[in-house]
């Protein structure tokens, strides 16, 4: 057992902790460990540049008045994801099979085209947002940077063939990054935290 442990990659490891969190053989904080990965992952969603630029020219303009609507947006997704969490662990299936196994197939063709282009769309903003990351900060050119952007995805999908929880950690490290840029701005420009609260809580009209 002990040298087929040492053996195992990490994503077996995260495999077997998972399961003995799942079997009630691990409590505490360290038995959400193995669950965090796919979280993390789920997370770059929220970052794409794209909601970065908004965010930012909506605070420029309306100051602090928009928040809630930041929080209602955040509750309705957080709504969504234990929908879909409640479907894979009830039916063991995506959102997608179901769709493929319930509905007609022409409806289910349209789906897929839209979903692919929804995906493309996606992508292609946070690739250009990568491109302009990098000219910004580094002032490199903007076709370099895509370049260089365009290595270090493929880079970061071929750990893939290794396991999921490199790209997991890779993914994670990445997103904490991000989250430190935060913690530092908040140094840098500290908010009204009343106004915070406030308006977080309290639609406004203009």
């Amino acid at each position: 057992m002990t040298a087929s442990l040492g053996q195992a990659t990490l994503s077996d490891r995260a495999i077997l902790a998972a399961g003995e969190a799942l079997a009630g053989r691990r409590r505490g904080l360290g038995s959400l460990l193995p669950f965090a990965g796919p979280a993390v992952m789920a997370s770059v969603a929220y970052m794409d540049p794209g909601h970065f630029a908004t965010n930012i020219q909506a605070g420029a303009k309306y100051n602090y008045n928009l928040l809630w609507v930041v929080v209602v947006a955040n509750i309705i997704a957080m709504i969504f994801q234990a929908l879909s969490a409640k479907l894979g662990i009830v039916t063991g299936r995506n959102l997608a099979e179901l769709c493929r196994e319930k509905f007609p197939r022409p409806l289910v063709w349209g789906m897929w085209i839209g979903s692919e282009i929804g995906a493309m769309a996606t992508d292609l903003a946070e690739f250009l947002g990568g491109a302009i990351g990098l000219s910004l900060l580094l002032g490199m050119p903007l076709l370099l940077g895509m370049v260089l952007t365009g290595i270090a995805i493929f880079a970061i999908l071929s750990l893939q063939r290794v396991g999921f929880r490199p790209i997991e950690l890779v993914i994670g490290g990445l997103v904490g990054v991000i989250g430190a840029s935060y913690l530092v701005e908040l140094f840098i420009a500290p908010p009204n935290w009343s106004a915070v609260a406030f308006h977080a809580v309290v639609p406004h009209h203009r």
